[in-house]
């Protein structure tokens, strides 16, 4: 647990952080990104932790890795990556610098780690998990072994080291429907989450899909009771649900799709409104690029995310604590099956 009373007070020794509207007038290209979602006063407390960690990035030769559900200040202000967990775990093969800050929960982190072994890795907040993540065990997946012999592990990318490496094959929401049609065996188990196991079965009829009973704490709170009401409210809203949603909210929707297939959906149909029932800061990072979209209704917000913040990215870059380390042992292993997700991904897509 970090002691902020202490992290602030060793920041401010080395750190002009007090807000500044002459900073973030400076910076004005930087806020252009974001300010159809945060105030110029907001921007003017955000615009001196932005400039310090541009500055000692470079000096740590660093790069930041950024999921699409950071806040906006992460996102636009210091990210040089941005995306789901497909383009985060393929641009971490790419990355040449000697730093990788993983703005986003732990086991995307370990990804990076796993696919770059010889890079420092810091995650700004350890306790930065995933319910999803934890709801899933290497010995659950023998368990499913057990009760499907022969038939192949499909693992979400939002899972421990250890899982992944009890697994054949990861995917992520973007590539599953792809990566289980591919696989040789009538029977594919689907872990952790079982609802988007629920929906890929849907789309591949010609397998038979058994899942783990996990879910997400964001998706799974919204309901088709909750869709339809809100469109009774708010009629003409194009509904847009990530995959994770439980099925009925899926097919309540006009359209599903990963994180990146939702920005893609909206970049390309620029419905009037559209309501994204994913996480909270989806429609915060595209909404500037999209000022013809207008962005409403209800989200939920994942509290492991926001565990990210600008003060903690701060402090992993000066302190250089925060390093996700793999067992070496499990990360052979566990590389292995992220590694064929890319390149199968890769294979089928040209």
């Amino acid at each position: 647990m970090l002691d902020q009373i202490a992290l602030r007070a060793e920041l401010a020794d080395h750190y002009d952080l007090a807000p500044s509207p002459d900073l973030a007038a400076e910076m004005s290209g930087i806020y252009a990104r974001m300010e159809r979602v945060m105030s110029p006063p907001d921007w003017a407390i955000f615009a001196p932790y932005v400039a310090a960690i541009r500055k000692l990035k470079a000096e740590r030769n660093a790069v930041i890795l950024a999921h699409n559900y950071m806040t906006p200040e992460i996102y636009h202000g210091i990210a040089d990556v941005v995306g789901d967990s497909l383009q985060l775990a393929i641009e971490a093969t790419k990355v040449e610098a000697d730093v990788i800050v993983q703005c986003g929960v732990h086991f995307m982190a370990e990804t990076s780690k796993m696919l770059n072994p010889a890079k420092t890795v810091l995650i700004p907040d350890m306790a930065a998990g995933c319910s999803l993540a934890e709801s899933i065990t290497a010995a659950g997946i023998a368990e499913m072994r057990a009760k499907y012999p022969g038939a192949p592990v499909v693992t979400y990318v939002n899972t421990t080291a250890e899982v992944k490496a009890a697994s054949d094959i990861c995917c992520t929401s973007s590539n599953a429907v792809q990566i289980v049609r591919a696989m040789e065996s009538d029977t594919v188990i689907m872990t952790p989450d079982k609802y988007l196991a629920q929906n890929i079965a849907s789309q591949v009829p010609e397998k038979q899909i058994v899942w783990w009973e996990g879910s997400c704490i964001v998706h799974e709170q919204y309901t088709a009771k909750d869709l339809r009401e809100f469109r009774d409210w708010n009629p003409g809203t194009r509904i847009i649900a990530h995959p994770e949603c439980p099925p009925d909210v899926v097919a309540e929707a006009d359209f599903s799709g990963s994180t990146s297939g939702i920005i893609d959906y909206v970049t390309t149909e620029r419905p009037e409104k559209a309501m994204l029932v994913t996480e909270c800061s989806m429609a915060s990072n595209i909404s500037d690029a999209l000022p013809d979209v207008d962005f409403v209704g209800p989200c939920n917000m994942c509290p492991y995310m926001k565990k990210i913040t600008l003060e903690k990215v701060l402090w992993s870059l000066h302190t250089m604590e925060g390093a996700v380390e793999v067992d070496p042992a499990v990360a052979v292993k566990a590389r292995v099956a992220v590694q064929r997700m890319i390149d199968l991904s890769a294979r089928l897509n040209g």
